[in-house]
């Protein structure tokens, strides 16, 4: 069996048991072995002629799921094409209310635990309340063993290269690690860590073994 082989078998069993630890938190959880499989699971969640939305998830992205609801029979709602500031708030608000909102997460731990930070706030506020359905599209490379862990690769490996996508003048993204700053630009305003779905199934956790986002 080749290292890759390994890595494989290894990221399979663990998530086969974050499952589990995902539904033992009141959340629907699965395993993906690739993009395709991930995309296929995620549309199978989510009925033709359902609203649904996204915040700025790259993972999200990656997959494909941006493109075929956007292109297919749902009423897709996507800020990034809002043509002005007010369109922008318009659809954000609407997204609150929608059957489907789409995202990933910093991090999350092996027993199931989900670590968001927000600059704006309207990823991680979707995820606590709002939409009727949350979808989660998280790469292996992005678990951890636990909640300090999980915080510390949301502050300081997925803040900086967002803050950097995003052209943000911030510590991090002039260094590559958390300064625990209060830059004008800084996108760690809220932070959100998700143990428990209050409403049965209305998070929805689809685990990929493929490296998404950051």
């Amino acid at each position: 069996m080749t290292l890759n082989e390994n890595r494989v078998k290894r990221n399979r069993l663990l998530g086969e048991r974050m499952v589990k630890s995902l539904e033992s938190r009141n959340m629907e959880g699965y395993y993906a072995e690739t993009k395709e499989e991930a995309l296929a699971k995620a549309l199978e969640w989510i009925p033709e002629g359902s609203s649904v939305s996204w915040g700025g998830s790259m993972s999200v992205n990656e997959i494909g799921l941006k493109q075929a609801i956007s292109e297919g029979n749902y009423k897709a709602y996507n800020r990034e094409a809002a043509e002005t500031p007010q369109k922008k708030r318009e659809i954000e608000l609407i997204a609150y209310d929608c059957d489907y909102f789409l995202t990933s997460a910093n991090a999350i731990t092996e027993d199931g635990v989900i670590v968001n930070i927000d600059g704006i706030g309207n990823r991680v506020s979707a995820i606590a309340n709002g939409p009727r359905n949350v979808v989660m599209i998280v790469g292996m490379n992005k678990v951890v063993k636990d909640v300090e862990n999980a915080v510390s690769r949301a502050r300081n490996e997925a803040a900086p290269v967002n803050a950097q996508r995003f052209g943000l003048d911030t510590p991090c993204s002039r260094t590559g690690s958390c300064f625990d700053c209060k830059s004008p630009d800084t996108i760690c305003c809220q932070f959100l860590i998700t143990r428990f779905s209050k409403i049965a199934k209305r998070i929805k956790v689809i685990l990929v073994n493929e490296e998404l986002g950051f």
